[in-house]
Order: C-alpha cells, then sequence, then structure tokens
C-alpha cells in the first residue's frame, strides 16, 4: 500500500476548532481495500481462504477503526479550519497541495506488471485478473453484440435511457463547434476538420464500486465521435461476467468489444493489443494510481498511445455562504469522500458559516453511510478554509483548481466569470454535484490533483483529431506567394522558397499568354 504524506505543521489553525484527526503520515492499512489495479485484494483473499464468520468480524472492525476518525462528539467540528487572512503565500501554497503520491514505487510495480502482458498477451492478463480480482477467466474480451440483452428492472434502465440522452444531447453540441472556414484573403481558404479516433480504449473502474455511469461518459462521446472501434476495460464480477448496467450502457453506446480486465493489466492490454484484444490509439477513463501510473508509463513507451490526462483521487471544493443549507453542504462533501481513503473534500466558508453545523451534519451523515469508513479516511485529510468575501473565495479556488466546483451562494451565476481553474463548475443552491457525475449531461471525467489550471475534462473533443485544410487558387497564390518567398528566404529553406517562386512563374506565365488569373 502506498503511503501519502500531509503536513499542515506549518500553517495556522484557528484555535478554536479541531486538531488532526489523525495522524499526519498515515499508509492506510486500517481499512480492508489494498487498492492494487482497482480491485480489493485484501478481500478477495478473505473469501477464498476465510470464513463468513471471520470475514465479517475483521471488516467491521476495521470499519470501526477508520470511522473512529469522525469521534462519537457530533457537535464537534470534523474539518481541520484555517483562516484566509491568517496565511502567507507559502501556507497557501502548502495548503493547496495534494495528499503526496509515491509515484516512483507505485511506477516498479506497475512496469513489470505493463512488460509482461506484452510479451505473454491474453495468458498474462488472464493470470493477473485470477491473482487480483480472484476470478479466473476463459476468455478475457467479449463483442458486444454477441452478448445477450442484460436484464435490469424497468426503473434502472429509465434512469439510464435518461442520461444516456441528455449526455448525448450535450456532446452532440459540441460538433457545432468542431468545423471551421476561413477566406483569410482572396484565394487563400483554410478549414479545419475532424476525424474520430479510429479506436480507443475506455477504463470503467469497478473495484470498491461499480461505475456503469463513466461507460456513458467515455461511449457515447466515442459514439458520436464515429470512432470504428471501441473497447470498455472493466473488471469481471466474481463468476466472471460483466456488471449487467455495464454491459447496457455498452450496448446501447455502440461499444465493440469489452475487456474482462482491470488495474495495470487492463492498460496494457489495451495499449500493446494481445491476440483477442485490439490494439487502440487512444485510452481514456479514471482508476487508481496504478491505472494512471501505467497511462502515464505507455503514452511515453513503443505503444504509442495518447491518453486522455493525468488524474489523481477524487475531489471536491465547495463555497458556501451564511445562508447555504448546512446539511446540503455535507452531502456534498461526503459524496466525494466517499470515493476513496485518498479523496480530497475542501469547504471555502465565505463570511459568518456556521462550521459547527456543518461538522455536526458530517457526522451524522457519515456514520449513516456504507461507505462511510472511506468516507471518514478522506475527511481526515480535508479541511475548511475561512474568506471574508467571495474575491478571496475565487481567489483560493484558481489557487487550488478543483476537478468538482460547488459555488453555494446567493447568485452564484454572477461569479462565474471569475473561475478560472476547475474542472466541473455546479452553480446554485440546487445544483449538487451528483448531477455532473450521473446524468446532466456534462462529463463527469474530469483533471484532478490541480491539474484543472491546464486540462480540461473528456469532452467530444476528447475523440477526435483535427485535420488543417488549406486551398489557394492562381489569384490566392499570387497575392500571398510573395510573403511566403520572403520569409523562406530569411529562414535560408531554398526548396521552400522554389515551391512558391517556381509556381509564380508559371501564373505569370499564362497571365502574358492572356489567359485569364481565375
Amino acid at each position: 500500500m502506498v503511503s501519502m504524506v500531509l503536513s499542515f505543521s506549518t500553517l495556522s489553525v484557528s484555535p478554536y476548532l479541531s486538531p488532526s484527526l489523525v495522524p499526519a503520515h498515515y499508509s492506510g492499512e486500517l481499512l480492508p481495500f489494498l487498492s492494487f489495479g482497482g480491485h480489493s485484494v485484501f478481500l478477495q483473499r478473505l473469501n477464498t481462504i476465510y470464513s463468513p464468520y471471520l470475514r465479517s468480524s475483521l471488516v467491521q472492525q476495521s470499519r470501526t477503526t477508520a470511522m473512529a476518525g469522525v469521534g462519537t462528539d457530533l457537535a464537534a467540528p470534523v474539518l481541520k479550519t484555517y483562516k484566509f487572512s491568517e496565511l502567507g503565500d507559502l501556507e497557501l501554497n502548502k495548503l493547496k497541495a495534494r495528499p503526496r503520491i509515491d509515484f516512483s514505487s507505485i511506477f516498479n510495480t506497475v512496469e513489470p506488471i505493463i512488460e509482461d502482458v506484452h510479451k505473454r498477451g491474453d495468458a498474462a492478463v488472464i493470470e493477473y485478473t485470477a491473482l487480483y480480482d480472484g476470478v479466473v477467466l476463459d476468455t478475457i474480451v467479449e463483442r458486444v453484440a454477441d452478448l445477450p440483452d442484460p436484464k435490469l428492472k424497468p426503473e434502472v434502465e429509465t434512469a439510464f435511457d435518461v442520461a444516456y440522452d441528455n449526455i448525448y444531447a450535450f456532446h452532440a453540441a459540441q460538433k457545432d463547434t468542431q468545423q471551421v472556414q476561413v477566406e483569410n484573403m482572396p484565394g487563400v481558404k483554410c478549414r479545419r476538420v475532424s476525424r474520430g479516433i479510429n479506436t480507443v480504449g475506455l477504463y470503467v473502474p469497478g473495484g470498491t464500486a461499480v461505475l456503469p455511469s463513466t461507460a456513458l461518459m467515455l461511449a457515447v462521446p466515442a459514439q458520436i465521435a464515429n470512432c470504428k472501434t471501441v473497447v470498455i476495460a472493466t473488471p469481471p464480477r466474481c463468476d466472471g461476467s460483466i456488471c449487467p448496467e455495464v454491459l447496457y450502457c455498452a450496448r446501447k453506446a455502440g461499444v465493440t468489444y469489452i475487456l474482462k480486465a482491470g488495474g495495470a493489466q487492463a492498460i496494457a492490454a489495451m495499449a500493446w493489443g494481445t491476440e483477442s484484444c485490439p490494439k487502440v490509439d487512444k485510452i481514456l477513463g479514471p482508476g487508481n494510481q496504478y491505472v494512471t501510473a501505467a497511462k502515464m508509463l505507455l503514452q511515453n513507451s513503443e505503444a504509442m498511445i495518447s491518453i486522455d490526462m493525468p488524474a489523481g483521487p477524487s475531489e471536491v471544493l465547495v463555497i458556501a455562504d451564511k445562508h447555504a443549507s448546512p446539511i446540503h453542504v455535507a452531502a456534498d462533501l461526503l459524496s466525494q469522500a466517499e470515493h476513496g481513503p485518498d479523496s480530497q473534500v475542501v469547504l471555502v466558508a465565505v463570511g459568518h458559516v456556521d462550521l459547527e453545523q456543518i461538522g455536526f451534519e458530517l457526522r451524522k451523515q457519515c456514520r449513516e453511510l456504507p461507505r462511510g469508513d472511506i468516507a471518514a479516511k478522506a475527511l481526515s485529510h480535508s479541511y475548511a478554509l475561512v474568506v471574508s468575501d467571495m474575491a478571496e473565495a475565487c481567489d483560493f479556488t484558481n489557487l487550488y483548481a478543483p476537478e468538482h466546483l460547488i459555488v453555494n451562494i446567493e447568485n452564484a451565476e454572477e461569479w462565474l466569470d471569475n473561475i478560472e481553474n476547475a474542472g466541473s463548475v455546479f452553480l446554485g443552491r440546487w445544483t449538487p454535484e451528483s448531477v455532473g457525475d450521473y446524468a446532466s449531461g456534462t462529463n463527469h471525467v474530469l483533471p484532478t490533483y490541480g491539474y484543472a489550471r491546464m486540462y480540461s475534462g473528456v469532452s467530444l473533443d476528447s475523440f477526435v483529431k483535427y485535420m488543417t485544410v488549406q486551398s489557394l487558387t492562381k489569384v490566392g497564390l499570387k497575392k500571398l506567394g510573395p510573403t511566403v518567398a520572403k520569409m523562406a528566404e530569411v529562414e535560408g529553406l531554398d526548396a521552400h522558397l522554389r515551391a512558391v517562386t517556381l509556381r509564380l512563374k508559371d501564373i505569370d506565365a499564362t497571365i502574358q499568354q492572356g489567359s485569364a488569373l481565375l
């Protein structure tokens, strides 16, 4: 398990608020989730070795230990809290930092898996799936068209159908911005045209939570972009089958193949290609540190793939004023904290916000969640920041660059122009982050770890490549040619110069012969 370090020892902590809930250095050993390749290795071992009674006892003991972090006093604050006015630039920069991920050790774990899959293909993927998922597969790839329709409850189908329609509508509208055509001067036309990436690999996590919504978020824009071959990689269920909700979304969005594997081995299989898994040109989708490390390594390898973005643990920053419901604020913070023990949630309180009541709700709601133990670990390295006004709130938000930004204030729309760095923004009292995760239409595959400063989330553009096209008439070359020839002369590239001047001579000759300059 990779250790993550977070230290606020040099920061100014408000004296009336809680101290750190756990030691600054933690490694997560108390949780029963050893996340390797997106899977719960420890629980798999319990499933195969220990009795149901012992398994239940150990998991409950681990949950109790983790939940101890939220304490028994429901009135006590949960989040460490800082005042913006008391922090200098150095302290603010430390506050924006995420829990450190030791990628060097992760790379050392992932590289042998990548090479093994490269050498042995399907056989290696089968072995790693048996080792880390506890599932023995005969075949690792299924053609979606050959699989029977999954049986879902009608209300579940309806929910995914609504989400599909909204995601499709929002991403299809993005086609309107793709084509560009300009006549820069008479006879000089420039265009930009788009083409779908031929083969794409979509990673749909399936470790501590199955995420069929991610299948829609990735497969729908691939469908609109007309990608010819679409491969979804997702861990199999215990019996070797595919999650029916993932299959339903895959069929609806026109996915070609499903690779029944997760983690670094799945990324490697799509990047290199195996006997049964097509090699892809680009890999997209969220994942844990091992998935992210595999994507990063393979994009710089002979596999010749691109990736959507670097990613880290999930995160949300909530800006709240004194009128924001503490119940809603706590629910929004926990909606990301439950993703994983390495998630981070941040509350930016504008003015006199009732932090004590928000803390009460965090403790109360956390104890009610089935994944409350995971959320408690995430809360242990999260915090609140008190600011005097929205200008300070926006300044810190742009510094932090969150994956998700909730603006739970009056007149939230008025502040949108002040927000520069965020993966996805949720404006107003009635816009929980959950709607973007599932069905509003925007994409939930977003940059994390501060990468929103320079990366965008997944969109239709993620699945296309652009070609520029130019076409000149004789009139156009006659007008533009001398400019190009002079620039080529300055750079000393005579062949470039001659490619223009020889044509200009031919044009001049036709003019002297009395031909029209068309």
